[in-house]
């Protein structure tokens, strides 16, 4: 009688057959995801480990490479490459300045568009152009349009007898020239914005004038408020694209003049494809992934007091 209780306990165990449930569905969608866990492992992590293990040792590409230890970093931190510094002030500097001014105009750009205008899908799809038209085709445009001797920008200024400038021709102006330019790439941005601006219920702006509230009242305590997960994901995409600007220095200024322009992924690709130097390369790029993951990190730690997610309340 003892056997025959434990046997039919065993059989109409309930707990046994949730658990053969959840083990089938672990099963059957490890299988299903299996293509984008491999490709995952074969092309992101797999060449991210790779890196990391190259920018400790000396690769040209002939033969093997060879184990230098902390040499790549110790070169590029003592000034022995002073190129490195002159590469990060850069970056550093057009990283931190192009992306609020994006964020910004394509926020503002935004509203306006958001607004009942005559021709606003016209307009819409005007200032997403720029998005569609290939980064190196608008860079030459861009280029030709800046030259300081027959350039139209230049022709244009000396109608309205304004000063010209030097753009892309000098030292001084040329990080400048280039922030202006990712303006021009605010595209996407901005219709990431118009989405979030048309999803914030209409009530809230009624409410709002219902009690003596007018435009600046509406965006302060309404649209920044409901948009602040978006502005959240457009700098955290934006920064993480700033950083990896390559197209643009590539294209319209070699680095130059003076090295002025010299971007980070600039010059780990000058290191590694030109001068083979590829376990320079792999160190650079190292330290570019560690400033990236560090100030996405920031940025998601003070998320929670600065974001407001509807439907819940903030963490404190």
């Amino acid at each position: 009688m003892a056997e025959t209780s434990v046997s039919s306990q065993a059989v109409f165990d309930p707990g046994r057959g949730i658990r053969k449930r959840k083990r089938n569905e672990l099963k059957y969608g490890l299988l299903f995801a299996s293509p984008v866990l491999l490709g995952y492992l074969l092309f992101v992590l797999g060449p991210l480990l790779f890196t990391f293990a190259l920018g400790f040792t000396e690769y040209s590409m002939v033969g093997s490479p060879k184990f230098v230890g902390m040499d790549n970093f110790v070169r590029l931190f003592s000034g022995r490459e002073p190129l490195f510094y002159d590469a990060t002030v850069s970056t550093l500097y057009y990283v931190f300045v192009s992306v609020p001014l994006g964020i910004a105009f394509s926020f503002i750009l935004a509203m306006l568009l958001n607004s009942k205008i005559k021709g606003q899908s016209f307009f819409r799809g005007l200032f997403f152009l720029p998005v569609v038209i290939p980064l190196a085709a608008s860079s030459v445009i861009w280029l030709w349009m800046l030259q300081p001797d027959f350039g139209i920008v230049n022709y244009v200024l000396g109608l309205l007898h304004l000063p010209k400038s030097s753009w892309l021709s000098s030292d001084t102006t040329v990080i400048p020239t280039l922030i202006l330019f990712s303006l021009w790439l605010t595209g996407n941005t901005m219709v990431i914005f118009l989405a979030g601006l048309q999803n914030i219920p209409s009530h809230l702006y009624e409410a709002l004038e219902v009690d003596g509230g007018h435009t600046l009242h509406k965006i302060w305590y309404i649209t920044l408020p409901m948009c602040s997960p978006i502005i959240f994901f457009n700098t955290v995409i934006g920064l993480v694209n700033a950083f990896q600007t390559f197209v643009q220095p590539s294209v319209m200024t070699q680095g130059g003049p003076d090295n002025a322009s010299y971007l980070i992924v600039y010059y780990l690709f000058k290191e590694g494809f030109q001068f083979t130097k590829f376990g320079t390369a792999s160190a650079v790029a190292s330290l570019l992934f560690l400033v990236v993951l560090l100030c996405t990190f920031v940025l998601f730690r003070f998320s929670n007091s600065l974001v407001y997610y509807e439907g819940r309340e903030r963490e404190r």
